[in-house]
């Protein structure tokens, strides 16, 4: 973290000074914004925390609720997400109050006595070492806190309007007409009608953006239910702290997933095959009912409940909304989106694989960078297309995922054949389950993978996979991909040729002064431009580095030296990426995912690239 160069901070360095919209935010939710966007979960909040950033656009998020989120439903992060959380500055602090998954317990029935389970396989929850970051479990309204906090430090100075139900809206050439009506407080009933530029509709399965824009659901049920329950209970089954999939010989399945604090967990209990035409019957299952079948399943183990925190009944579903925004497929290419769907208002599945509010996530994360970049004149319009084009694809990987995974789930042990039949597609598919498989293809912000093999371990389309580096400045070893936070900038990485460097120290002039360079063409700010050095820290001469990797910074000026590195002892970057030793340019979008892959002495490519999606 970066601070003094205004001056010496004497209270905390993560409240950012106000800016723009945040100098004098009005308390009460005016009658025009830039983006309004509806609902405050997973997809909606990161989208707000990504726009309050960008301080010249008015972003106002509105709930129907009076408050916030007192209990989620939602619990899993996975790594990628905890990724995302350490650009948002708050991995560290809510990793501490998480629990951490390092295994998971796959119980079967004994095969001497199948009324009875026994443990089988136990294996590591990242056998690959995919991912430096953890698997976490906390509950979705800690995540929703943490990103409340964020908004209420950035320079916008945004809070949650809440009290406000959508209604319905009316779409323009240039705007949106929004009704809300208000649903707490002294006024409640009372309509409140906002323009806006462009909305984003983040509120739920059940949404009725989603429905306001014409997009429909499509696809099926499984017509099997399960009852799920957050719980405090005396059990004497030996592994109620570990993450476990259990399969009864009596029939029947169990996730079982610890909660944080170290006593509280959550259950997913199968309830078998459902009527397709009893018409949800099995929604009026009792807690007690679930509690009888977990018991039944832990044979011979028992459980004793003491306390139920939350619980519900659900159907397996798969569902998937025909697109993303509001450009109908006969209106492709005529006209830019100005209203958007995100997380379960476009895509729902069962639970087990814990992806719902992951993959929400990126949702919104991929698109308010875009909102933002099209509201402040450095991109098109034509870039909000990209958004339904490449999220649209990840959710349809999703459901084609969840719908085999939580068919191996229900199904009996004796129709699996092998008992490891579960365990072995849980570990040959983690790098999914931990939200690592996306891969955007080519677009206006993402290149033609040409030169992939300058850098084979960064692959085109895919999140930039940090590496551990050393700070040259202060010899700090750190994880390079750590430094990218989710201020909505480009990141640039250069990573030098060997010896003196000449490829690097030409590419370095070029950018600095050429007029075709995209820090001459471009917004300067917009590009967070580093290096790394194939040699140890202690043989880089900081003097004898180029001036455009040691930015002036603040009203002083001051010599910015924390974007030069060079390789961690142990760790070479150059072998452990594939990064050929004659260097390239590695190009990272704001959400972290690669853009292109370019050779240092491709300066033409570079800038016709990044004309390809930012303003002149």
């Amino acid at each position: 973290m970066q601070f003094h160069h205004h001056g010496y901070v004497s209270g905390d360095p993560r409240v950012q000074p106000a800016a723009g919209v945040g100098l004098d935010r009005p308390a009460e939710l005016p009658d025009e914004v830039d983006v309004l966007i509806v609902g405050t979960g997973p997809a909606g909040m990161i989208a707000a925390a990504q726009l309050s950033q960008f301080p010249e656009v008015n972003t106002r998020i509105v709930e129907r609720r009076a408050g916030r989120l007192p209990i989620g439903q939602a619990d899993g992060i996975q790594a990628r997400s905890v990724e995302t959380f350490q650009a948002f500055g708050f991995a560290g602090r809510i990793a501490e109050e998480a629990y951490r998954i390092t295994e998971m317990c796959f119980w079967h029935p004994d095969p001497a006595d199948p009324s009875r389970i026994v443990r089988g396989e136990r294996p590591a929850d990242d056998p690959g070492g995919i991912s430096e970051f953890p698997h976490l479990i906390v509950n979705q309204a800690r995540v929703l806190d943490y990103f409340a906090e964020y908004m209420a430090c950035s320079p916008s100075r945004m809070e949650p309007d809440y009290g406000y139900e959508f209604r319905g809206l009316e779409r323009a050439d240039d705007h949106v007409t929004v009704t809300l009506v208000r649903t707490a407080g002294e006024r409640a009933g009372e309509e409140k009608v906002v323009r806006a530029k462009y909305v984003l509709g983040a509120d739920g399965a059940r949404s009725r953006v989603r429905t306001a824009i014409g997009c429909t659901m499509q696809g099926d049920s499984a017509f099997h239910a399960w009852g799920v329950m957050d719980v405090l209970a005396v059990t004497d089954f030996p592994d109620i702290r570990l993450k476990c999939a259990i399969q009864s010989g009596a029939g029947g399945s169990i996730l079982l997933i610890p909660r944080e604090g170290g006593h509280l967990f959550r259950m997913y209990v199968d309830l078998g095959e459902t009527d397709p035409d009893a018409h949800h019957e099995v929604r009026s299952t009792t807690v007690e009912q679930i509690i009888a079948r977990a018991n039944e399943i832990l044979h011979p183990y028992t459980l004793d409940v003491r306390d139920v925190a939350w619980h519900s009944v659900y159907e397996v579903g798969h569902r998937l909304t025909d697109r993303f925004d509001d450009v109908a497929p006969e209106d492709s290419g005529t006209r830019t989106p100005r209203v958007f769907i995100a997380g379960d208002a476009c895509h729902t599945h069962s639970a087990k694989a814990g992806q719902g509010m992951n993959v929400s996530m990126q949702d919104g994360f991929n698109l308010a960078w875009k909102l933002g970049y099209v509201l402040t004149g450095r991109s098109p319009a034509s870039l909000l297309a990209t958004y339904s084009a490449e999220r649209q694809v990840v959710a349809q990987n999703l459901i084609d995922f969840d719908k085999e995974w939580s068919t191996l789930m229900a199904t009996p042990p004796e129709e699996l054949g092998d008992p490891g039949r579960l365990a072995e597609f849980y570990v040959r598919t983690t790098e999914f389950l931990f939200g690592f498989m996306t891969q955007y293809p080519p677009s206006m912000v993402v290149a033609e993978p040409a030169h992939q093999a300058l850098a084979t371990g960064f692959p085109v389309g895919k999140r930039f996979k940090s590496v551990p580096v050393v700070r040259v400045a202060d010899a700090n070893p750190l994880h390079l991909g750590h430094q990218h936070r989710a201020d909505g900038r480009w990141r640039l990485y250069a990573f030098a040729d060997a010896g003196d460097t000449p490829a690097l120290t030409a590419w370095a002039g070029w950018m600095a002064g050429s007029p075709g360079s995209p820090l001459v063409v471009h917004p300067r700010e917009i590009f967070d431009v580093k290096v790394v050095y194939q040699q140890r820290h202690v043989d880089v001469d900081i003097a004898s580095v180029p001036a455009v990797f040691l930015p002036r910074t603040g009203r002083f000026e001051l010599v910015d030296y924390e974007n030069v590195f060079a390789t961690h002892p142990d760790d070479d970057i150059f072998d452990l990426r594939g990064v050929d030793r004659a260097g390239c340019v590695v190009v990272v979008r704001p959400d972290q995912y690669v853009a292109a892959v370019l050779p240092l002495d491709a300066t033409d490519e570079l800038a016709a690239f990044c004309r390809q999606h930012l303003m002149v």
